[in-house]
This record gives C-alpha cells, sequence and structure tokens, in this order.
C-alpha cells in the first residue's frame, strides 16, 4: 500500500484547472512508485471573502482527474484560509516485486523523462504577462496531466529507478537518485524536451526565487561548466505535476521509447542522459 499527501495554491487563474493540476501533482506520487491510485481524500482550505461556487470548481476539477485515474474519491476535510489550497490524500497499491524505487541506477543505463520542464519558468512569465497564449496552453497541458501513461509504460520493463519530478527541478531530483544510487549522471541539456518559449523567458531571467534556492541547495554537486546559464536555470526550475525520471538498461531503450510512442502520451518524452560510474560529480551537464 502506497500512502501520500500533496497540496498547494493556486497556480493558474481557472479554479477548474487548478484543481486538475493539484490533484495530477497529487496522484503523482502514487504513480512515481509503480502503483496504481485507489481511494482519495479532498483537502481545502477556503477563504470566505470568495464565492463558494469557487471552491466547487475547484472540487469539480480533481474529482475530474480522479475518475481519469480510475480511483475513488470519497471525502475530505475543509478549512477556512486567507489563501486557497487544495490537494488529495491518495492511497494507492503496487505488488512488492514492482515498486519503482529512487535509487538503483546502474552504469549503463538511460535517463528518460515523460514531460518536459520549464513550467516554474513559465508561470514566472505569466506573471510577468510575457507568456505566449501557446506556452500557457503547453505548461496547463503538462501540470495537469496524469503520469499513469507513463507508469503503464514502464512496468513493462526492469527499471532501476524511478522518481517524479517537483519543486526540487529536474536536477535537483537527478542529484538525489544519482547521490542514492552511488553513480554520476551525465545529462545532455539540449535533448531534454522544455515547454515552447520556456528556452527565451529563462534568457529573459524571469526564473522563480525557487530555481535559485535548488542550485544553492546542490551546485557542488553539479559540474556547470560546458552549458549556458539559462539552461542551468531551465534545470533548476521548480516543477508543478512534473513527469517520471527513468532509469532503464541502455539495452531497452529503443523498445521503451517506442512504446511511449504508441501509447499516445500526452507530454513529450525525451531521453535526456546516462548513468556512468560514480566520479568527482554527481552530475555532469554537457
Amino acid at each position: 500500500m502506497i500512502q501520500t499527501v500533496d497540496f498547494f495554491t493556486p497556480v493558474v487563474d481557472d479554479p477548474y484547472l487548478f484543481g486538475q493540476i493539484a490533484a495530477a501533482n497529487s496522484l503523482s506520487d502514487v504513480y512515481a512508485m509503480g502503483g496504481e491510485p485507489k481511494v482519495a481524500l479532498n483537502i481545502a482550505a477556503f477563504p470566505n471573502c470568495l464565492d463558494p461556487e469557487i471552491l466547487g470548481d475547484i472540487l469539480a476539477g480533481g474529482a475530474d482527474k480522479v475518475k481519469e485515474a480510475g480511483a475513488v474519491l470519497v471525502g475530505g476535510h475543509s478549512i477556512q484560509d486567507d489563501e486557497p489550497k487544495y490537494g488529495l490524500c491518495v492511497s494507492g497499491f503496487v505488488h512488492p516485486d514492482k515498486i519503482f524505487r529512487n535509487y538503483g541506477c546502474r552504469p549503463g543505463d538511460a535517463l528518460i523523462l515523460t514531460k518536459q520542464i520549464g513550467s516554474g519558468i513559465v508561470n514566472t512569465a505569466i506573471k510577468a504577462q510575457m507568456a505566449s497564449e501557446a506556452a500557457i496552453a503547453e505548461a496547463v497541458l503538462v501540470m495537469s496531466s496524469l503520469n499513469k501513461k507513463g507508469r503503464e509504460v514502464a512496468l513493462n520493463y526492469p527499471i532501476t529507478a524511478c522518481t517524479d519530478i517537483t519543486g526540487f527541478g529536474l536536477l535537483g531530483h537527478c542529484v538525489e537518485m544519482a547521490s542514492a544510487s552511488e553513480v554520476t549522471f551525465e545529462i545532455f541539456a539540449e535533448e531534454i524536451a522544455y515547454i515552447g518559449d520556456a528556452i527565451s523567458y529563462a534568457q529573459m531571467g524571469l526564473v522563480p526565487m525557487g530555481a535559485y534556492k535548488n542550485r544553492e541547495y546542490s551546485e557542488g554537486c553539479v559540474d556547470f561548466s560546458q552549458v549556458a546559464e539559462h539552461y542551468i536555470d531551465l534545470l533548476y526550475d521548480p516543477q508543478t505535476s512534473g513527469g517520471l525520471l527513468i532509469s532503464v538498461p541502455s539495452g531497452y531503450l529503443d523498445d521503451i521509447m517506442e512504446d511511449f510512442r504508441k501509447k499516445g502520451m500526452d507530454t513529450r518524452v525525451s531521453v535526456i542522459g546516462r548513468v556512468v560510474e560514480k566520479g568527482d560529480k554527481l552530475i555532469r551537464l554537457f
């Protein structure tokens, strides 16, 4: 049995979309362990100065995403608060022999990411009223998409490690996984799928504060010398409801990528790097 809980403040203006994104994010931890969500409880905080219909729209978005996951929403709890907050407590199940752990990568593995990154930078551009409609739409699609299909494909392969990308950014989670596995990751920045216009926004300096905090925490473990500064910002960008980072023996790479294609993924899947013997740094960027 897998038990998880997550909730946060709005990342979009539309309450229904906010509900979808928050629910997808909460469900993601179950998928990241190879599990299947079964039961969910709402967690909501809402100010009494706003129209209760807004809360209804948030809950409707969450309920639809839980239904898409094949789970059952059985209730929840709400409180009055000055700022809206929403998320889920989720229970799921996984066979003991098929649990995805966030450690166990081996030299020779390929690293796959099942969603494009850059949602934090695009959200910063939205706040600055500089984001394009296309970038906004793509960011919403990425944040609201379940990791259900990614998990279903990965279950058919001998995955050595898996985690979902969230607030620590791609590099934060790479450092965690590489450290626990006692290996080094070689990451190819230009091979990673990014949300449209995210690279341009990073070059303009539209970077959330969380990216700098993420970098401060683990920059001593990463060799940045081969990449431009804006790629570092993108790779440390905090993600909301990000994709699965999967480590799989390279001999299975062609087959698993073909299966992702056949699955009809809503997001872009990219091969972002490889696992090598542990060196002086946990991560080397190219």
